[in-house]
């Protein structure tokens, strides 16, 4: 069971909240043993949109599993947030078992605050950029980006990135199938987050509006770690091979279907890798016979100008 904690700040942003909610709603719906809490220091919270929402005053204990979501709150300009130092404390005690810690738009200002951007990655809402970097010199604030990605410590620019955010860590956490079809359930397509290494392999090239390939990428995605020959993805959207290759990529910038396949399988078994699995059991678990064809793929991903 994962346990998916929102922390509540005055003047909450609505779809800040309700997107990530909404993701991680939609993925207990499709069989996944979610849980969720709202949590504030205020008993209730009056956003920024006038609806008047009501938190409990407890922070639970987390386990490493468990996901801390910091939505932003109406911020003109750049301040601390009123947080407790209990507060800040229980974020750093999270991220420090293993635990994900996440923002959306100016929440990554309690992330700074609890020192967790320090030497990371992060961003924030661009019209806050340049006051964020100059308030938190030791992070890296990325720009242009829908969100980050950085040891376990995840920010989104604001408003509807936060859903973005959310079909990443669903995409990391139970393979790029489980997310495509939570976007399916919200009818919203999977965006890019740029070119930034972080990116989702799946968001990544889902930045189009061909239907047909469309399909076929919900298809790959369900089914990544089975053999899927070309005959049967073009069969399966109603179209020659040979048209499906030029489809496919004129939508993806050059993709062909098996590299997009190859690009999901590698970056679920990073993901295995980093949590301390083998490569031979990672290429196993995402379907490649045997660990060579993963190393090749991944000494060529990690090679300067591939």
């Amino acid at each position: 069971m994962t346990h998916v904690v929102f922390v509540l700040f005055p003047e909450v942003h609505l779809l800040d909240l309700a997107g990530p909610a909404q993701v991680f709603s939609a993925a207990e719906e499709l069989g996944l043993p979610y849980t969720f809490s709202y949590v504030s220091e205020h008993e209730q919270i009056v956003s920024a949109q006038g609806l008047v929402l009501t938190a409990q005053r407890h922070l639970p204990d987390l386990r490493e599993d468990d996901l801390v979501v910091i939505p932003g709150w109406r911020a003109p300009v750049l301040r601390d947030a009123e947080v407790s130092p209990e507060t800040l404390e229980w974020l750093r005690a999270h991220h420090a078992s293993g635990g994900t810690v996440a923002s959306v738009c100016v929440g990554a200002q309690v992330l700074g605050q609890a020192g967790l951007l320090d030497g990371r990655n992060c961003t924030t809402h661009h019209q806050l950029q340049d006051a964020f970097a100059a308030r938190h010199p030791r992070a890296t604030v990325l720009r242009d980006v829908l969100f980050t990605s950085d040891d376990r410590v995840v920010t989104a620019a604001g408003i509807a990135s936060g859903i973005d955010l959310a079909l990443h860590l669903l995409a990391t956490r139970h393979g790029p199938g489980l997310a495509a079809k939570a976007a399916r359930e919200m009818v919203v397509y999977a965006r890019r987050n740029g070119h930034e290494p972080q990116d989702s392999a799946m968001l990544r090239h889902r930045n189009h509006l061909d239907d047909n390939v469309h399909r076929v990428q919900d298809l790959i995605d369900t089914h990544y770690v089975e053999s899927l020959p070309l005959a049967r993805l073009a069969a399966h959207a109603g179209v020659s091979p040979r048209t499906l290759t030029r489809q496919f990529a004129e939508a993806t910038s050059g993709m062909t279907p098996l590299r997009y396949q190859q690009a999901l399988r590698m970056e679920r078994a990073d993901h295995l890798i980093g949590h301390g699995a083998t490569i031979e059991s990672a290429a196993r678990e995402v379907g490649f016979e045997d660990a060579r064809m993963l190393r090749r793929l991944r000494t060529r991903h990690s090679t300067p100008g591939r």
